[in-house]
């Protein structure tokens, strides 16, 4: 028998809060988290902007031996997942550990271990690379830790698929409890790249947008959009066997009733032509939820601000719900936020929920010029009061992967 799975638990840091209520403080106040480049010299780089997380010192959480030995990738997931799981209310005494999993995914995870120690082997030789390298910055990390100090040991996976990470990570523990295989997961995803080789890298590919105007750098679906700016943070949700928040007493935000996922099959970084591959992720999410186009209140979109993206992914929400999509709200909070990459979809799941519980669509902020090409109601500048019973989230990654989750405000 299927079971219900519902949202029991909420943590982030973002850069525009650095907990999940100071985080929707930031959306409700239209706040722009995107400045000046500060965590390297990002003089002779095109690019002058990113969207850091603020104020933030790793002594404020960890002791000083630990945050060495994390990067800093791992340090955002272990905050954020002790932020949902102190939400959660979830003990050893209510919850048996051995069935609690953690789907924490990153899209690069340890990018800026990985240049400071190339650098250090290139300047000082290789026995003077750390023996903490590795396990700092493989992927599965931020996953690993995160079950560590919690003593949680149910599944652990990390699933990289670029800017879609955390979205296939919410889906996938949203499919594992409803089959039974674990009563919780803590799911979502963490990225830290704002780095010199991060910087270049999607420079160089002419994927960042090079305006200098913190308000004009990250627009989506406007006309004059240019290209994404990076962000960094991690988002992390307690997912939860309905039955068992149930009988413990927990708080529930939101059910998650729908996932799809599919691939391009077409390109490393361009979107299939008329996003035909995200149109099919988000049939098969109303598909799995039982819902119609018209069901849909509101879709957090991927809108990253590049103009394949935004155009195609207009296109893909009209062919997947029709003539709904002529109603439906859309917005992207990367206007707010940056681009988080791997971490994206976790932090946009969270704000979806906010806006159920708030009764409050988020705004696309600094939106301007309007591009026919994008003409979907892209609530444009101001949050817009409207009771959101479903809404859809829209995650799209390098590679062709696509992934689309539904959540629906919850009922008895």
């Amino acid at each position: 028998m299927e079971k219900r799975v519902v949202i029991t638990g909420l943590g982030a840091i973002t850069p525009i809060g650095n907990t999940v209520n100071e985080m929707w403080k930031g959306i409700e106040e239209k706040k722009c988290g995107i400045g000046k480049i500060t965590h390297f010299d990002a003089e002779g780089y095109k690019t002058s902007l990113a969207a850091e997380v603020k104020n933030y010192d790793p002594l404020n959480y960890f002791e000083a031996k630990n945050a060495k030995r994390l990067d800093k990738s791992s340090q955002f997931a272990i905050i954020a997942a002790k932020e949902a799981f102190a939400d959660s209310g979830i003990t050893k005494e209510n919850t048996d550990f051995e069935r609690v999993g953690v789907f924490v995914s990153s899209g690069i995870a340890g990018l800026k271990t990985i240049q400071e120690q190339c650098e250090i082997n290139y300047a000082k030789g290789h026995n003077r690379v750390s023996p903490m390298f590795i396990p700092m910055t493989i992927a599965n990390m931020p996953a690993g830790n995160i079950t560590i100090e919690l003593g949680l040991k149910g599944e652990s996976i990390s699933i990289v698929s670029a800017c879609a990470s955390s979205t296939h990570a919410i889906g996938e523990a949203y499919k594992t409890i409803k089959y039974g295989s674990e009563d919780v997961i803590l799911a979502g995803g963490t990225e830290a790249s704002i780095c010199g080789i991060g910087i270049a890298g999607f420079e160089n590919m002419k994927a960042l947008s090079y305006v200098a105007d913190p308000n004009r750098a990250s627009i989506p679906f406007d006309k004059e959009r240019s290209g994404f700016v990076m962000g960094e943070g991690a988002a992390v949700l307690v997912l939860e066997n309905l039955e068992h928040a149930k009988a413990r007493g927990a708080k529930i935000y939101a059910e998650v009733i729908g996932y799809g996922a599919t691939s391009d099959a077409y390109h490393i970084t361009s979107p299939a032509p008329e996003g035909e591959g995200g149109a099919r992720a988000m049939k098969r999410a109303m598909e799995d939820s039982k819902i119609a186009p018209e069901d849909i209140d509101y879709i957090n979109a991927h809108g990253t601000s590049t103009h394949l993206n935004d155009s195609l992914e207009t296109q893909a929400i009209k062919t997947a719900l029709g003539d709904a999509a002529r109603k439906v709200m859309v917005s992207s909070t990367k206007s707010n936020t940056g681009h988080l990459l791997g971490a994206a979809g976790g932090l946009e799941a969270i704000i979806c929920v906010k806006a159920m519980e708030n009764s409050l669509v988020p705004p696309t902020i600094n939106y301007q010029v309007k591009d026919e090409e994008c003409d979907l109601d892209v609530v444009p500048n101001e949050p817009r009061k409207a009771d959101i019973k479903i809404a859809m989230s829209n995650s799209l990654g390098f590679g062709g992967h696509n992934a689309s989750i539904v959540l629906k405000k919850y009922e008895e």
